[in-house]
């Protein structure tokens, strides 16, 4: 799949193509609606499909100090697309320019001119153009005009509402990751490189693999069942903490994730870890020996939990 920027015209061979437009954070349910949408009508009419997705997303850029709430990075949408069937992922940069564009700029000029759009399909809740003036009433007419065609998809909902990224976040703050997978159809995963950290947990048996939060949402504080996704492909189980390791001075926001029967260096590897059940809240304690017989404990635990899960492929 390729993956382009909205700096420039698209590839001629992707042009009058179906485009699937939304921010598509974190790729649940509804948007796999959307953009399954758009690969149908792709495939029944022999265009190109691509996604349209912000970066930074919109409410990073006027809330520029709020709290990371992110559930997926740029390339995990990438890799999310490509297995939807997608031809290309296009970036539109969300900065002041975009966010000054009237609606008929929007479209006239990203949609039309740069993306080539001629068929573009969205949820029923987008909004667009400055002051989000636009709605897909709009975008229908203003796409007539141009000879662009536009579909609106409703929300997939479940016997709680509708399913939304605010749903999947409260999910994940209140500490119940299978919730989050289930509107996900996946679990909610946080991919990063491996970086070296104290190597305290080496002297008790437990060496962990460190990776930084960066911009993800922050999951309920505590103990986790996970599994890691290594670069080779391999899916291997492990035990994790979130959090800031409060029994160690200073305190470090961390992921650390232990694998079980494991013991090569994944020093400056990008690997993903995929949150599969909440254990317990994280806690301090006293001396490291009563710090090894809870993970004795938590490890326990965690074994039997993935035993009864299979991986997601």
């Amino acid at each position: 799949m390729e993956r382009l920027t909205c700096d420039r015209p698209v590839p001629a061979h992707l042009r009058g193509g179906v485009v699937a437009l939304g921010n598509f954070d974190g790729f649940h349910r509804g948007h796999q609606a959307v953009v399954g949408a758009a690969i149908a009508h792709g495939r029944a009419t022999g265009r190109p499909v691509l996604v349209a997705s912000f970066d930074p997303h919109p409410v990073r850029f006027f809330r520029p100090d709020a709290p990371p709430f992110r559930l997926t990075t740029l390339d995990q949408r990438a890799g999310l697309f490509a297995e939807a069937g997608a031809d290309a992922m296009l970036v539109f940069r969300f900065d002041e320019a975009l966010a000054s564009l009237t609606p008929e700029q929007f479209v006239a000029d990203l949609l039309i001119e740069r993306a080539g759009a001629a068929h573009v399909v969205t949820g029923e809740d987008f909004t667009f153009g400055k002051g989000r003036s636009g709605n897909v009433a709009i975008l229908s007419e203003i796409g007539a005009r141009h000879g662009m065609t536009t579909a609106a998809i409703g929300p997939v909902s479940d016997d709680k509402g509708p399913i939304s990224s605010s749903r999947i976040r409260a999910a994940l703050t209140e500490g119940d990751p299978q919730e989050a997978a289930r509107l996900l159809t996946r679990p909610f995963r946080i991919a990063g490189t491996v970086q070296h950290g104290d190597k305290v947990g080496r002297t008790i048996g437990y060496p962990t693999a460190n990776i930084a939060l960066d911009r993800y949402l922050r999951p309920r504080y505590g103990i986790y069942a996970v599994r890691g996704r290594l670069p080779d492909g391999r899916v291997i189980d492990g035990a994790a903490n979130v959090g800031i390791r409060p029994t160690f001075d200073p305190p470090k926001e961390l992921l650390e994730v232990f694998f079980f029967d494991f013991a090569e260096s994944l020093y400056d590897q990008a690997i993903e870890i995929e949150m599969i059940a909440y254990i317990r809240p994280e806690a301090k304690f006293d001396s490291l020996e009563a710090l090894s017989e809870q993970m004795d404990r938590d490890c326990a635990e965690a074994k039997r939990i993935l035993a009864a899960s299979s991986p997601v492929a």
